[in-house]
Formats: C-alpha cells, structure tokens, sequence
C-alpha cells in the first residue's frame, strides 16, 4: 500500500494551498483519511479526518474553519484545502490511512510527507 501526498509549498500568511494524496482503491473506500503535519523539533499532530461511509469529519482546533478535508472515491485521492494560512500552520504535512483517532498509532498507512511553508 502507497501513499503519495503533494501539493505543499510556500506561501505568505493569510494564503491558501490545496494538499492531495493519492492512495489504492480498497483502502481508501473502507477506512478513516486523515492528515497530520509535524513542524520542526516538534511531534507528529492531528489535522483532520474523514471517516469511511460518511461517518463524518474531524478537525482539530487550530484548523478549525479554515482547513477543509474531502475525498474523491472515485479516483481515489484524499484532498486538504487550507485557507487563512498562518505561520504556525509551517510543517510536513503527511496523509494517512487507518483507524479514526487523533494519535497517529492508529493508523497502519503515511504518505511520505509534503512541506508546507507560511511566511509572515
């Protein structure tokens, strides 16, 4: 199982990008996405998820009404679109696939990460 996240950059303050990751069929239809993002010196934090079956999506707090997590079962990808960028928004961003939680033990598939850079 692979996963290929893309679409990070840099980008000023108040900015917008949109993350895409792309992932195998089965996967994708039956379990949680979700994307996390680890700034430098840092660990590994939730951003949101989408459950399987429309069970609904998460964000955490920081991200709250300005990131928006949507899939597309059809072809497979998993996309993040972030407005209102912010400094503190500045990490790898990384995709993943399991079982829906805000610990990233719970999940069994990570892309390999895409930067994401916010300027002041």
């Amino acid at each position: 199982v692979q996963l290929q996240a893309s679409g990070g950059g840099f980008v000023q303050a108040g900015g917008s990008l949109r993350l895409s990751c792309t992932t195998s069929g089965r996967i994708f239809s039956t379990y949680t996405k979700a994307w996390f993002r680890q700034a430098p010196g840092k660990e590994r934090e939730f951003v949101a998820a989408l459950r399987w079956g429309g069970r609904g999506t998460y964000y955490a707090g920081p991200v709250k009404g300005r990131f928006s997590i949507s899939g597309d079962n059809a072809a497979n990808t998993l996309f993040l679109k972030m407005n209102s960028l912010k400094p503190e928004d500045t990490g790898v961003y990384y995709c993943a696939v399991g079982i829906y939680s805000e610990s990233v033990g719970t999940y069994d598939y990570w892309g390999q990460g895409t930067l994401v850079t916010v300027s002041s």
